[in-house]
């Protein structure tokens, strides 16, 4: 008993540092004039530059309980803010697109992570920050996946730079093709990655061309869902056959499942039927995204960026390609279907 007590010490002193630097980011955020850049961006790179010339033994314990079991916890609070009726509210106009460029992410994105010599974690990682939303995906992906911190840092990063270039091109473009507020918003909110740089980018456009494409970035976070699920299955497969390949020996497939995931199911699946009240729901969302935040800020301060120097530009080439296909492909399928 005195010797768990004591390890539940040890974790305390870096599960508070990651909580300070979540709050600083979650603070710095709220200052920006605009909501560009989304906190856990800001925590990432904020645990990263401290990492760099500051990193004491005794946060060590914690930081690693905060990456790993806490983010976990955030996941399955999620499962409490994300509720298959917003499907019908914004309608099937977007779940096509949705399925083309979620389509372009994970199939393009295996073959151009391939030829560009990256391990399949990395390469889905960015696919899913891509395709999805940003770091929320990568965040809830890469336990499931069992990730490193290196990898998710790759990922965070070749997902925010392309951002940041959206912001400023996707308003001028919008305005140049002539989109009505209903097509930028679709655009926008199927082709831009983060749910920050989304809000940015659309209301840059127009104030109807920010309400739809918010509203579409919703509907695109509940492919978290199912991207989750089929990845966890896919990790116990390749780490049974790596285990049978290594050992011989029959594997526990049960043990190597992420259990977590079935609690951000379940609470995903309660809130679709409307029981849970809707400010629980919003408490739960915030808890998560905070929890999130904290352990992305323990991720950064566990990276540095020799580390990442080391990979060379290939993360952030797959990254560009991924997302400018995305874009692509978004606009195509609306032209397609006469919105353009």
């Amino acid at each position: 008993m005195k010797t768990k007590l004591l390890n539940i010490a040890g974790l305390i002193p870096g599960f508070f540092l990651a909580l300070c630097i979540a709050a600083v980011a979650k603070t710095a955020e709220s200052l920006l004039p605009m909501h560009v850049v989304g906190a856990s961006v800001i925590a990432l790179f904020s645990g990263m530059i401290i990492n760099s010339f500051w990193r004491p033994a005794w946060a060590v314990p914690g930081l690693k309980f905060t990456s790993k079991k806490v983010l976990k916890f955030a996941i399955i609070l999620l499962g409490a803010s994300l509720s298959v009726n917003v499907i019908l509210s914004v309608g099937r106009l977007s779940l096509l697109v949705m399925f083309f460029t979620l389509l372009t992410c994970f199939g393009g994105g295996y073959f151009i992570g391939r030829l560009l010599g990256l391990n399949w974690k990395l390469s889905n990682l960015i696919s899913a920050g891509t395709g999805i939303c940003g770091g929320s995906a990568i965040a809830a992906i890469a336990p499931v996946i069992d990730a490193e911190d290196k990898d998710i840092a790759y990922a965070m990063s070749a997902t925010f730079l392309f951002d940041m270039a959206m912001i400023v091109l996707f308003p001028i473009m919008g305005h140049a093709l002539g989109l009505s507020d209903k097509a930028y918003g679709l655009w926008a909110g199927t082709a831009v990655n983060d749910t920050s740089s989304v809000v940015a980018a659309g209301y840059a456009f127009s104030e109807g061309g920010g309400d739809f494409a918010t509203m579409v970035k919703l509907t695109r976070t509940l492919a978290i869902i199912p991207t989750v699920l089929v990845f966890a299955f896919v990790n116990v497969r390749l780490a049974r056959k790596k285990q049978l390949k290594t050992s011989g020996a029959k594997v526990n497939v049960w043990g190597l499942f992420p259990w977590f995931i079935l609690g951000f199911l379940t609470l995903a699946a309660i809130n679709s039927t409307g029981i849970i009240p809707a400010e629980i729901s919003k408490i739960a969302k915030e808890a998560s995204k905070f929890l999130m935040v904290s352990a992305l800020a323990a991720i950064g301060l566990g990276t540095s960026f020799k580390d990442m120097k080391k990979a060379g530009i290939n993360p952030m080439l797959h990254g560009f390609i991924i997302s400018l296909l995305v874009v692509v492909v978004a606009i195509f399928v609306e032209w397609c279907m006469g919105m353009v």
